[in-house]
């Protein structure tokens, strides 16, 4: 699905174009869990299957991160990312504990938002990869694993009727801003919970096991729109994210850019899911996909333009 070795993990940084290799939070946990080496195939599959199938240890985590112990570890942690604060809403001195500070908000200056009612908007700050024809690609075969949208979305009926559309997979990093937003003018439905585990979803980790996205803790809303038709949006929890916190009322009419919701601490996913012959996606972000590189996106920027305008 994407570019990932024995180097690291490369994406390409979409304001620059420039080819970047992410620094990994937890590599040296990520290796052995779901590395090559003897250690992780033998070892490292138990330990993976234990901490993502026993949720008190992502409470536990979870719990740390809320505490007024975990304070300390924000400044270092901005200082080792190269992470801005002068984005920030909120001075980093405020955090009461480092999920305040995941959590954070943003000034709205940091993320313009792309104009035109035909303009879909870039979700959330993440690592995208993109599908114009989700029936014309071949992408989601790995190691003899195929995707199953039916299974993700755990409805043969809606897999269907979205087969042959496009689709978006976002990959949020602990670095990341954690919140996420309306990528079009809709009206969302309630938010649906499907339990789940919360294996990884670091590209290594997926290159192991497609069946991830299907597995997980994950939840699906149906956003009623104009110019795009009916677009799911699907949040992935994932190892240490067990909160996926909707800040939005179901059936009020939103613009772009508004507040959907945000991931507690941790590595999470989002996908989008347009239904055939409403969306084209912009074509730096396909050409991205096609090299088998993610592209990292800002909230906010284009995404694509609708067919039917």
């Amino acid at each position: 699905m994407t570019k990932n070795n024995q180097n690291g993990i490369c994406y390409i940084e979409r304001t620059t174009g420039s080819i970047c290799k992410e620094k990994v939070y937890g590599d040296l946990a990520l290796q052995l869990l779901y590395g090559d080496h003897f250690i992780s195939k033998t070892i490292g599959v138990s330990l993976s299957h234990l901490l993502a199938r026993v949720s008190c240890f992502s409470w536990a985590y979870g719990k740390f991160q809320k505490s007024a112990c975990s304070v300390k570890k924000i400044v270092p942690f901005i200082k080792s990312f190269n992470i801005d604060t002068n984005e920030f809403a909120d001075n980093p001195e405020t955090f009461l504990s480092f999920n305040d500070f995941f959590i954070r908000r943003l000034k709205k200056s940091a993320r313009p938002i792309a104009e035109g009612s035909d303009i879909a908007i870039i979700p959330a700050d993440g690592r995208y990869l993109f599908y114009q024809h989700l029936d014309q690609t071949d992408t989601f075969l790995v190691k003899g694993q195929r995707f199953c949208l039916s299974e993700l979305l755990t409805d043969p009926k809606l897999g269907g009727k979205y087969a042959s559309g496009s689709m978006v997979i976002a990959r949020l990093c602990p670095s990341d801003y954690h919140r996420y937003h309306f990528p079009c003018d809709c009206t969302p439905d309630v938010t649906r919970l499907i339990n789940g585990w919360l294996y990884s979803v670091n590209p290594i980790a997926i290159k192991k096991n497609i069946h991830i996205f299907s597995q997980n803790k994950r939840t699906i809303c149906h956003l009623m729109t104009k110019e795009f038709g009916e677009v799911l949006f699907l949040e992935i929890g994932a190892t240490f994210v067990g909160s996926i916190h909707q800040t939005y009322t179901p059936g009020h009419l939103y613009p772009k850019g508004a507040e959907k919701g945000y991931f507690s601490f941790g590595g999470s996913s989002l996908i989008l899911l347009f239904e055939p012959s409403r969306i084209v996606f912009d074509q730096d972000l396909l050409a991205a996909t096609a090299k088998g590189m993610e592209i990292r996106c800002l909230m906010g920027q284009s995404m694509g333009r609708s067919i039917s305008s």
